[in-house]
């Protein structure tokens, strides 16, 4: 399989710009949301891992209003992508169908009235999605359920937004999910996953790389897993100790549970799970950004991502090998 702008690997930068004709920014939302781990439903304490304050932007915080977020988020990205002129609206923080059907309704159409927002993309958890909202999401995304909804994009006319479910799935063993108090198994992902690709949704999912207990082998093995999973696209981020967390106090406790990456060698890593990922499967994200304030040290530096990309590319060359090269 050939891989555009002369990549090795499928990557999701320019996906946006392919399919409609111009570069799509999403936009970090948090609209106020919990998760059944933190609120008692499920358990307490949410994931041990967790602190969402390190994962979003500044612009993004529940006492703004959503247009806010955008209209800030917009301000903050143009210093960046001056020519961007739609964006989609990445609801993020926390579990964003965790609501009634009534509550998601009025804050992703509130959210995509915003005459530059073209889209939602929705971060969740598989055990926060049922086929009433995953129905209304598909009828969104058909143009049944914003009537007079319109936009133009790339020189297309979109009578309907574009909808993209996210699930943090994070590994796929249970006895990882349970020793991180993720309250739910793999096979509550997996049909979260199904339900929503039956649909027609776009499906992404996210898994972290290092959690307590995994070994390299469980890591590569799982990379059959996730492309039997009808996805469109996949996030991996390498496991990072955050301040105040149960993760950080385990990982003090008993280091010896946890894989160790020092940056050459992750990047070795990422290329032996890219090889074993079925060739059609996007790839957004291999490594994650935690403002150095929220760790108590960064491994690597203060590298950005973009610099990681650029090993990963020249590491594929040096190896001569691409995404699929191992996929069976």
């Amino acid at each position: 399989m050939e891989y555009q702008e002369g990549k090795r690997y499928n990557t999701f930068v320019g996906y946006y710009r392919r399919r409609y004709g111009e570069r799509l920014q999403k936009l970090v939302i948090d609209a106020g949301f919990t998760c059944p781990n933190r609120d008692g439903t499920k358990g307490v304490g949410g994931c041990t891992y967790c602190n969402n304050d390190a994962f979003h932007p500044g612009y993004s915080v529940p006492g703004k209003s959503l247009w806010q977020q955008i209209d800030e988020g917009i301000g903050f990205h143009k210093v960046r992508y001056r020519n961007t002129a739609h964006y989609i609206a990445y609801f993020q923080a926390y579990s964003n169908t965790y609501a009634s059907l009534d509550r998601l309704k009025q804050l992703y159409s509130e959210a995509l009235s915003h005459p530059d927002i073209v889209g939602i993309d929705i971060g969740t958890r598989p055990d926060c999605v049922d086929p009433e909202k995953l129905d209304w999401l598909c009828d969104l995304k058909e143009g049944r359920a914003m009537e007079g909804w319109h936009r133009t994009v790339g020189g297309k006319e979109l009578d309907a937004p574009l909808v993209t479910v996210e699930y943090g799935i994070e590994s796929c063993y249970d006895r990882t999910l349970e020793r991180i108090n993720r309250g739910h198994d793999f096979a509550c992902a997996e049909e979260a996953v199904r339900m929503s690709a039956e649909r027609g949704l776009d499906v992404g999912a996210h898994f972290i790389l290092g959690l307590p207990g995994e070994t390299r082998e469980m890591l590569l093995d799982q990379c059959r897993t996730i492309s039997e999973l009808p996805l469109l696209s996949v996030k991996f981020h390498q496991l990072q100790f955050v301040k105040g967390t149960k993760m950080e106090a385990e990982h003090d406790a008993r280091p010896e549970d946890f894989l160790s990456f020092d940056l050459p060698e992750y990047i070795d890593f990422i290329i032996d799970i890219l090889e074993r990922l079925r060739p059609d499967l996007y790839i957004e994200r291999i490594a994650g950004e935690v403002p150095p304030r929220f760790v108590r040290e960064t491994r690597w530096g203060l590298i950005r991502n973009f610099e990681i990309l650029h090993m990963l590319d020249a590491r594929l060359e040096e190896r001569d090998t691409r995404q699929g090269a191992r996929y069976l």
